[in-house]
């Protein structure tokens, strides 16, 4: 029997739980600070079991990390280096859905010393993005050919017909981890032209890309995407671009939260006041003053201007008080975001992931695409939590079974990894999509 640790029971992890416990060989483990939410996993499953864990308490992780084959670490991101370190100590192998850091790849030796494999970025974006991309331009390579420019967008967004509230956005993952990406900066490589792109301008960088069956969408760069010219092996390429994808509107509306100072991190005391009263303070008048006018004046618009109203309709013009006794500007945006921006019983939420690539060969050119629209389950799973969650579960088992050899820190770009994890993804309907035309 194989023992697997799942750390954490947050919003995706339903799907690789059903997953593994379907296997006949495995006992898993799901550990979460609600233990309720994993116990809802579970459902007394006589292969599963649920307990309470604060990542922080170093010596019980230890003992669970100890007492189990493979730890999946689903936490939030700054733990993962704690969880892989522990898996070194005691040679047990770890995989986790989260980009790669600095202090993650500076593992990579000890790890191989230890004889196990931390495999990181297995989800959607970071994951199937890395897998289908690798097998085109492998597949490119092999004809003979050269990818010189490269693009690739992902979202997850609701289901057009779910589509129902103002800011054109429902959570499918954590809140404050959308909100958190709109202070980053970013980077990316287009037209042999490297171009920087400081958080203040984030929102500013955009451009609309069609998708088939879905129409125009707003994309706006994804963290720095330089580092996946090496890691793709793309030494020939012009244009490296890695985006986000929103409806129509998210773009504009971000620029104005900012320029608001909606996402500062630095806490203050917020006993007793109400989100009016923090926003007019923001605004630099009286909560008695018509906040519609004041913002809109400060941001240059009417006050009837739709990113004016948005602003009104999640709550942040209300006169009720704030439930916090201290907090920061940011998880005052987040905790309204997540009361208004939640998906109805039934409804369905959506990823789309498009890749673009002009690929060369001797005496022509080819643009290839790959597009995967993939939708949730009513009343079941959603797509994100499905997308991101079974290409985990599948590397899990796969590690499992004694299929992947490699030992370090890995992404899955390899064709040991990639082609087995998209072969099995599309017996569950998770397909990506691929075209060729003449260029």
């Amino acid at each position: 029997m194989k023992k697997v640790l799942l750390l954490g029971a947050g919003m995706v992890t339903r799907p690789i739980v059903h997953y593994l416990l379907g296997r006949e060989d495995v006992q898993l483990t799901v550990a979460s600070r609600t233990v309720s939410k994993a116990e809802e996993l579970v459902k007394g499953h006589a292969r599963g079991k649920a307990i309470a864990l604060n990542v922080d308490n170093e010596a019980e992780l230890e003992n669970l990390v100890a007492g189990h084959d493979l730890s999946i670490s689903l936490v939030p991101y700054t733990y993962h280096v704690k969880v892989a370190k522990l898996c070194i100590k005691h040679k047990k192998d770890m995989v986790t859905t989260s980009y790669i850091s600095a202090d993650m790849r500076a593992l990579d030796g000890d790890a191989k010393k230890a004889g196990v494999l931390l495999l990181n970025e297995l989800g959607v974006d970071p994951g199937i993005d890395h897998m289908s991309a690798m097998k085109i331009i492998h597949d490119v390579e092999k004809g003979g050919g050269k990818v010189v420019s490269f693009r690739s967008y992902c979202g997850g967004l609701p289901a057009p017909e779910a589509n129902t509230n103002p800011w054109g956005y429902k959570f499918s993952w954590a809140p404050r981890g959308v909100v958190l990406a709109a202070r980053n900066n970013a980077k990316y490589l287009w037209d042999d032209k490297v171009v920087e792109v400081p958080t203040e301008r984030l929102f500013h960088e955009t451009h609309a890309l069609h998708v088939e069956g879905i129409g125009d969408l707003e994309a706006y760069p994804n963290r720095d995407s330089m580092g996946y010219i090496e890691l793709y092996g793309l030494k020939d390429t012009k244009t490296m671009y890695r985006g986000t994808l929103r409806n129509p509107g998210w773009c504009l509306l971000w620029q104005k939260i900012k320029a608001l100072n909606l996402l500062d991190l630095d806490e203050f005391e917020t006993k007793g006041m109400t989100y009016r009263a923090f926003m007019a303070k923001r605004l630099g008048c009286a909560p008695t003053d018509d906040l519609k006018a004041r913002a809109g004046a400060v941001l240059g618009l009417p006050a009837t201007a739709p990113e004016v109203e948005k602003l009104a309709w999640v709550g942040l013009f209300d006169d009720r008080p704030i439930p916090a006794p201290k907090i920061s500007a940011l998880d005052i945006l987040a905790g309204l975001l997540l009361e208004k921006l939640t998906y109805a019983p039934g409804e369905r939420d959506m990823i789309v992931l498009h890749h673009e690539f002009m690929a060369e060969y001797p005496g022509r050119k080819e643009r290839i695409t790959s597009s995967l629209v993939d939708f949730g389950i009513p009343n079941g799973d959603s797509s994100m939590a499905r997308t991101v969650s079974l290409p985990a579960a599948i590397g899990t088992a796969m590690i499992l079974d004694g299929k992947i050899k490699v030992k370090g820190v890995h992404l899955p770009t390899l064709p040991e990894f990639y082609e087995p994890i998209l072969k099995e993804l599309e017996t569950m309907d998770i397909v990506c999509k691929e075209k060729k035309y003449p260029a």
